[in-house]
Parts: structure tokens; C-alpha cells; sequence
């Protein structure tokens, strides 16, 4: 069992909603809207120095969440933070405990309703070279799932101690032969020197994904997302939404955040070195004031089905980007082949008929 609150309509009683790019709970039934109260708190980042010593479960190890439905009694298992009654379809939120997980700090609300998403899905859909005509039905997709997706954001000012080696161009003049005749040309070249120094910056909000249920690169391509108009958590924004709960330990998330910084660390290593190249052997990076949250970010997660094969596509809840996979149309392929080859024996006939004539 799981503490859990459900948001009876004060209308007519139906569960409402999260109502997606307001500031409100709908009812899906009647219509009546109730206006959330403005944020108490703003969003807080957690020291990660405090927090690392602190027991906590893997979340491997966490039971499902079973959600009892106030609206019709049944019962559901759900790995979600939020979901909805598989029978009766009422929306239900677990009241994340802090004793066993991290509880989420932020959320950035839902801005695309399911019009906006047809419009995104539409365009992505027309622009997709070589695509069957059937994938203009992703727009119908009525299996589209409005999914808070968990990721993690982390803090840190670093400094860095490199060392490397900065090249420097210059030419020589080299002599050669070519068909007996001896000629001259300019060769460049590289003298390398050694460097060394330390660079600094200040890291905020490294974003890492806190699921493996969506594919990374999918992800990655949904941003860059609006961090700064997230709002404090409150359970209210998951209400009529699913909610995936982080399966990404902090511990492992913060050493992908490290691989991130490390690729800026070493740009900036490379400016501090100058020159016309540069060589970067080995960095030491230290990391202070490390801070990181769990915020929960919005995705439309969809699906489709072509030629007997299952396609996934995800739209990003705020600005609409999409992600996904796509199948080819072999017959638009072929028809592009031979129109090209066609092309070209066109533009070989005209130029043999204009030697010739």
C-alpha cells in the first residue's frame, strides 16, 4: 500500500486534471477549473557532500507502488510516481517518501496539449524524406502518453590543472621534381611546445537523464529544455499524468554529469592554450560546492505501428521538438533512384547530341 492523493472535481466530483500550458486543474467532464496557488518556496539545490553520507535503499530494491482507487476500489501496481486507475481511468499521485528516494525538488509543467502535439507530430511527419505516406497518421496517435520524465541536475565550480602541448604553423620551402623538372612549394609544418595552466568555470544545472526506459539519444535530442521556468515540485502539475520513478542512482548520474563537464573542461583547456593546435595530455579536475536535484521533465511518449514493426517517438511537453523513429518507404527510394538515374542519362544524351550535331 502507498500514501497517495487523488483531486476530486468540486463541480461534479470526476477526478481533474492537470491542465497543460495553465496554471489550473481541469475537469475533463465539466469543465470546472480550480487555479493552483501561487509557489510558497522556490526551487532548492541539495549539497551533495551532506547527501552522499546519507542511508539510503537503492532504488532497485524499492517496491512497486500499489495505488488504491477512491473512485472505484481496484487496485493498481505501478513502478509511477503518478498514473491512472487501470479501470476506471481516475488519476492518482503516491506521496513520494524521503526516507526510501530522493523526493522530486522541480517540475517543469506541461505546455502542449494533445492539439499542440497533433501540430508538432504533423510537421515532423511532412519533413521526413523517403517516409511512407502512412506515418501521416502519427498525428492520430491516441495512445500518446503525457509522461513526466525524471532527470537529474547537478552544480559544481571547478578548477582544472592541465597539461598539454601548443602548436605553432610555420613553412619551409621544399624542393621536388616532376616530369624532370625541379620545382619548389610551400610545406607547413608544426613546432610543439609545452603547456600547462589552469582553467576554471562554474557548472549549473548538468542535465542527466534519471530513467533507461527512453533512449538517451532520443532524449538528447528533445533539448535543450526551458530549465529556468521549472517550478517547484508540487504533486498537483503530476495529476492526469504519468510519472516515471528515477531508476539512475544520483551516485551514477553524477559521474555521467563529470563525462559532460569534462568535454567543456577540455575546450577550455584548448583556448587556454592558443596557438594553431593543440594537445591535451592530461587534465585534474577539482570539483566544490557541488550541489544536484531530481526535477521531473515533460514528454509526450507515442507510438505506431508499420509493417508489423513498433515505432517510438517522443515530443518535448514544452517546445514541441521530436525525437524518434521512422520508417522508409523502399518504393519512394526506388522511384528516387530511378528518377535520378533517369536524370542523368537525360543530361549524357543531351551533352553526346550537342558534340555530335
Amino acid at each position: 500500500m502507498v500514501l497517495q492523493t487523488q483531486y476530486p472535481c468540486a463541480g461534479c466530483g470526476a477526478n481533474v486534471e492537470f491542465a497543460p500550458g495553465t496554471s489550473v486543474l481541469r475537469c475533463p467532464y465539466c469543465g470546472h477549473e480550480t487555479m493552483l496557488a501561487a509557489p510558497t518556496r522556490e526551487v532548492r539545490e541539495h549539497d551533495w557532500a551532506q547527501f552522499a553520507g546519507l542511508p539510503r535503499k537503492p532504488v532497485a530494491l524499492l517496491a512497486k507502488h500499489v495505488f488504491t482507487c477512491r473512485n472505484c476500489g481496484a487496485q493498481t501496481e505501478s513502478d509511477a510516481i503518478s498514473d491512472r486507475c487501470r479501470f476506471c481511468g481516475a488519476a492518482v499521485v503516491a506521496e513520494v517518501n524521503p526516507d526510501d528516494q530522493v523526493v522530486p525538488e522541480a517540475v517543469l509543467p506541461f505546455a502542449l496539449d494533445k492539439r499542440q502535439l497533433r501540430e508538432s507530430l504533423g510537421k515532423w511527419a511532412s519533413s521526413r524524406w523517403f517516409a511512407p505516406s502512412e506515418l501521416k497518421k502519427v498525428t492520430e496517435a491516441e495512445s500518446a502518453k503525457s509522461t513526466y520524465l525524471p532527470h537529474w541536475t547537478y552544480d559544481s565550480r571547478t578548477i582544472s590543472h592541465y597539461q598539454g602541448q601548443r602548436g605553432e604553423h610555420y613553412w619551409e620551402t621544399e624542393t621536388y621534381t616532376e616530369n624532370g623538372e625541379q620545382k619548389t612549394r610551400q610545406v607547413r609544418k608544426t613546432r610543439w611546445y609545452h603547456a600547462s595552466g589552469t582553467v576554471g568555470r562554474t557548472f549549473d544545472d548538468v542535465l542527466v537523464a534519471g530513467t533507461t526506459k527512453v533512449t538517451e539519444k532520443h532524449l538528447d535530442a528533445l533539448e535543450p529544455w526551458p530549465l529556468t521556468d521549472a517550478e517547484p515540485y508540487r504533486p498537483e502539475y503530476l495529476v492526469g499524468h504519468e510519472t516515471l520513478r528515477y531508476d539512475v542512482e544520483p551516485e551514477t548520474g553524477l559521474e555521467h554529469a563529470k563525462r559532460k563537464m569534462a568535454a567543456v573542461i577540455e575546450r577550455d583547456c584548448r583556448d587556454d592554450i592558443g596557438g594553431d593546435e593543440q594537445r591535451v595530455d592530461h587534465v585534474d579536475t577539482e570539483y566544490h560546492d557541488m550541489t544536484f536535484k531530481l526535477m521531473l521533465l515533460p514528454v509526450w511518449l507515442a507510438c505506431y505501428v508499420y509493417a508489423g514493426k513498433t515505432y517510438n517517438i517522443q515530443v518535448n511537453g514544452r517546445t514541441g521538438e521530436v525525437a524518434g523513429e521512422r520508417p522508409y518507404s523502399a518504393a519512394k527510394i526506388a522511384a528516387a533512384i530511378t528518377a535520378g538515374v533517369l536524370l542523368i542519362a537525360v543530361i549524357v544524351f543531351f551533352i553526346w547530341y550537342g558534340k555530335t550535331h
